[in-house]
Order: C-alpha cells, then structure tokens, then sequence
C-alpha cells in the first residue's frame, strides 16, 4: 500500500505549527504560561504582604493578649498582673494557650484572606470556585 505525499514542510506549514503551539482544544501555551507567571508573581507578592499583617487576641476578660504577624510569629504577649495567682497558674497557661491560638488563627486567616484576593485563588481547594480552571483562565476544559 502506498502512503499519499503532501506538499508539507518538514515542520509544516505557519498555520500548522501555529495549531501545534496552541496545544490540544486551541489553547495558547505561551499566553497559559504568561499567565501562570504572572499568578506566580502575584502570590509572592501577596505572601510578602500577608507576612507584615498582625492579629491580636485576648483571653480572660482581657487579662492575656496575644499578637501574631501573618507569618505566623508570636510579636507580644501581654499578661495583666492580676492574672498571676500563684495558687492557680494552670489558669494563667490555659488562658496563655487560648490565648495564643486564638491569635495564630486570626493571623492565618487573615494572610490566608489576603492571598486569596490578590490571586484570586479563594474558596474550595485554594482556587476559586467550582471549576479550579477558571482561576487559570481554562474554564471549560474539562
């Protein structure tokens, strides 16, 4: 059997390598790429913003405060000396703790919060919506 011959460049014709560059269904690598780097630069930047967000917290009327940067560091501890009772400091450590924790998720929400808007990669999973494509600019490819 013989195979038909095309009058076809070896690589083919400028349409042809063009279909190529696009990919499967028409898409465009090279813009795909571009705007993954460019989600890329954004997410770094909203990480350095979230790293300089602070979240405060209180536990026991106020008598312990805790404030926590978005990087998820402890910045102050105040302790209200009325607080400390020598005969019940499991109270003081549990109202530390509650404290502490309290402000740790504050401060992840907050820098979680941040990144989630500047990227637009919010909801279930990381990326926004139902469809994880249309955070990409892919909707509708699967």
């Amino acid at each position: 059997m013989q195979m038909a011959k095309y009058n076809v460049p070896p690589y083919g014709n400028r349409s042809q390598r063009r279909a190529a560059a696009q990919g499967a269904g028409g898409m465009d690598m090279g813009a795909i790429m571009q705007q993954a780097k460019k989600m890329q630069e954004e997410l770094a930047n909203a990480q350095e913003k979230a790293k300089l967000l602070e979240a405060s917290a209180s536990a026991g009327g106020g008598m312990v405060k805790a404030t926590v940067s978005g990087d998820l560091q402890l910045k102050e501890l105040t302790i209200d000396p009325e607080a400390v009772d020598p005969e019940d400091v499991e109270l003081l450590q549990d109202m530390i703790i509650a404290c502490v924790n309290d402000a740790l998720n504050a401060a992840s929400d907050a820098a979680n919060q941040e990144v989630s808007s500047a990227t637009g990669l919010g909801g279930p999973g990381g990326l926004g919506g139902d469809d994880p494509f249309s955070a990409l600019g892919l909707s509708g490819l699967f």
